[in-house]
């Protein structure tokens, strides 16, 4: 190894018995400020978050052990995968993870963890180590590949494996030690001792600079339920500088993460968080106003910049490939600022100067910011409200599959025009600008010009309201849907008789998940009507048809007893339906966020007091089918999705990423699985007084 790639690492910490005063490291006196830990399918978590440490273990459990260690700093990370072990294998978390500090061989501080663990495997041999950014170590995860610029060799010393390195631009790295308490190396291979087990001291650690995590203080009011579960997960994703998508997956900013998350959790946060949210993404804003989706920091922009040819050093790359998370954050950012309690708090917000991150080194006030958002909304929305032809609507960018929340290869079905983004997204996006311009809290930051197109928002969002849905609509006759779903039924192996019996020989009617590139709906029944429950005005006829739709039982609807599902297929060809299982990222399986944005919309419709009993009969039938599968699911509620699996008549979670055929596995702590926190049941009416 390299000298410039040596760690100062006393050996001390690392020999049972001996002192760890040996070591340069700075431990907590008292308790970490958050310290958690949870099992999830096959992984077994571990959070803590202290000063200047945030790092989430990760050990798996099974035939394919790993262990891994995401820091939120810089979206970095170390990980060690080892061989196959035959057989499934068990993690125990002997001592929790805790806060350390110490100096690599050039006296520079890294900040991490030490754990310890044992496994009950006869042996581990290690097969690669990844220690990086976690994009890297995602990659490496899913296709087995990572850059090999970053390539970090063992050094075997004693009873310890260690990996260390600096960054490829010479700045602090990451290491990772292995030392075998419980067992000894053999020829490069850990063999258990005599009571067939391994027992690991792990110690992990980062060189990239530490984010500043929101306070307790600042995070949650005393609205927020009193739910451990999920406090924890949004505590150890909060920062001042950005909220964190999910962990260990997405440890950084995600655009639409950030805005849907903060918006359901609106009620139950803080002025502070709700406006680290929404300026986190002023910050990111390209020249346009073209909201980012996701960044690329640390060694990942390295990387990048040397691929293209670039220079800018670690300077972030910034991706603005997504479209839906352009026209949220108007919506978003109007619901916290036209609020009459937050008047005085919106004024000092719009007149703050956000730092840069497309641009570091610069600043401008977030509300000229946001105007620079609202010019982008008014000049894409321009030619559908101009000639509403479906040519006109929003598409994904070209050459993609991708371009909202649905961001897997099939999350559209292959479709080119989204339906939560064009039906619902670009005309609550119009109606914000214009509900923002007439409040005059934009004025000091428009030009004459922005005051001439916003004068147009309010008729081109009535534009789109009116026409843009319909595009989208579907109608399946009743003995056609009837066959199919039987059909369906019979291919997933789930009953039919509820889903046909709650069809009552009707015709199913429900909005396309998108159009495709010829303009025809693709017939995938999906969850997105929850975005018009909370951002549109659906009339009540429609509010009957579509949510009466959803909440219909799997897979006439999306309702299941573990959750609603985020797509079902049943209408759909064979081909179709072989690409949204339920170990499709997008397919047939249950997001939380998707469910607590349903709820929040159903809350939203039934506080309206124009709703005939018909309409309203439906809303509520399908709040209570809605809140009894959230709540037979509380302890999955933090996680980002989950599967199922049909067996003796019921169905059951099965966590994603369990699977062998699952695309990939579900985040333990995920930022918009959090909003349960604002997004509650409904209250019981209270009881007459006799």
């Amino acid at each position: 190894m390299r000298g410039s790639m040596r760690l100062l690492l006393v050996s001390g910490l690392l020999l049972a018995g001996t002192s760890t005063a040996a070591l340069a490291q700075k431990r907590a006196a008292n308790a970490p400020e958050l310290a958690y830990s949870l099992t999830e399918g096959q992984n077994l978590n571990a959070f803590v978050r202290d000063g200047k440490v945030a790092a989430h273990l990760l050990l798996r459990n099974g035939s394919d052990p790993r262990i891994l260690v995401a820091f939120p700093a810089g979206n970095s990370g170390v990980g060690l995968w080892f061989a196959s072990v035959g057989r499934p294998a068990t993690w125990r978390l002997d001592q929790a993870p805790r806060p350390v500090t110490f100096a690599d061989g050039k006296g520079r501080a890294l900040n991490g963890i030490e754990a310890i663990a044992t496994i009950d495997a006869a042996r581990l041999a290690p097969k690669q180590a990844v220690l990086s950014n976690v994009r890297f170590l995602r990659d490496y995860q899913s296709v087995s590949r990572f850059p090999a610029d970053v390539e970090a060799p063992a050094r075997i010393e004693g009873n310890r494996i260690l990996y260390a390195r600096d960054r490829i631009d010479g700045a602090p790295g990451y290491s990772l030690e292995i030392q075998v308490l419980g067992g000894r190396i053999d020829n490069g291979a850990i063999v258990a001792g005599a009571d067939g087990r391994i027992r690991l001291r792990i110690v992990a650690a980062t060189g990239e600079t530490p984010l500043h995590g929101l306070s307790k203080a600042e995070l949650l009011n005393a609205h927020a339920a009193a739910d451990p579960a999920a406090r924890n997960a949004l505590a150890f994703l909060s920062y001042r500088e950005k909220f964190l998508a999910g962990s260990w997956r997405f440890d950084t900013y995600f655009g639409r993460d950030t805005l849907m998350s903060v918006r359901l959790l609106m009620p139950a946060l803080k002025n502070a968080a709700v406006e680290a949210g929404i300026g986190s993404v002023l910050a990111r804003l390209d020249d346009k106003g073209d909201v980012a989706h996701e960044e690329g920091l640390a060694e990942f922009a390295l990387v990048d910049h040397k691929q293209h040819g670039q220079g800018g050093g670690d300077t972030p790359t910034l991706d603005y490939a997504m479209i839906d998370d352009d026209y949220m954050l108007a919506p978003v950012a109007a619901e916290y600022l036209l609020n009459p309690a937050n008047r005085t708090a919106a004024h000092a917000f719009l007149a703050r100067d956000v730092p840069s991150v497309a641009h570091p080194g610069t600043a401008q006030p977030a509300g000229a910011l946001l105007v620079r958002n609202l010019r982008f909304v008014l000049d894409a929305a321009a030619p559908f409200a101009g000639d509403p032809a479906w040519r006109k609507l929003v598409a994904v960018k070209a050459g993609r599959l991708t371009g909202e929340w649905r961001d897997s290869e099939e999350g559209l079905g292959r479709g080119r025009y989204p339906y939560d983004v064009n039906a619902v997204l670009v005309p609550a996006a119009l109606e914000a600008a214009d509900k923002l311009t007439r409040a005059g809290l934009l004025d000091r930051y428009l030009t004459p010009a922005d005051r001439a197109a916003l004068a147009r928002a309010h008729a081109m969002a009535a534009t789109w309201r009116s026409e843009a849905p319909g595009l989208f609509a579907v109608e399946t006759p009743a003995a056609d849907a009837a066959a199919q779903v039987r059909d369906y039924a019979a291919r997933v192996g789930v009953p039919a008789a509820p889903a046909l019996a709650a069809l009552k020989g009707q015709a199913l009617r429900y909005h396309a998940i998108a159009l495709d590139d010829h303009g025809k709906p693709v017939p995938i029944i999906n969850s997105d009507e929850g975005f018009e429950l909370l951002f549109g005005h659906p009339s009540p006829a429609d509010l009957q048809a579509y949510v009466g739709a959803l909440a219909r039982p799997f897979p006439a609807g999306l309702m299941t007893d573990i959750g609603l599902l985020v797509a079902n297929p049943a209408l759909a060809s064979t081909e179709v339906q072989d690409r949204f299982t339920p170990a499709a990222y997008h397919g047939a399986v249950v997001w939380s966020w998707q469910q607590a944005l349903f709820a929040a919309g159903l809350e939203r419709q039934l506080a309206r007091t124009d709703l005939p009993a018909a309409t309203r009969a439906v809303l509520k039938d399908a709040q209570t089918r809605l809140w009894r599968a959230i709540q037979a699911t509380r302890a999955t509620q933090s996680s980002e999705l989950w599967s199922w699996a049909f067996e003796n008549g019921r169905y059951k979670v099965v966590p994603f990423g369990a699977g062998k055929a699952d695309v990939d596995e579900s985040n333990a702590a995920q930022l918009w699985s959090t909003v349960y926190l604002a997004v509650q049941p409904p209250k019981a009416p209270a009881k007459k007084k006799r």
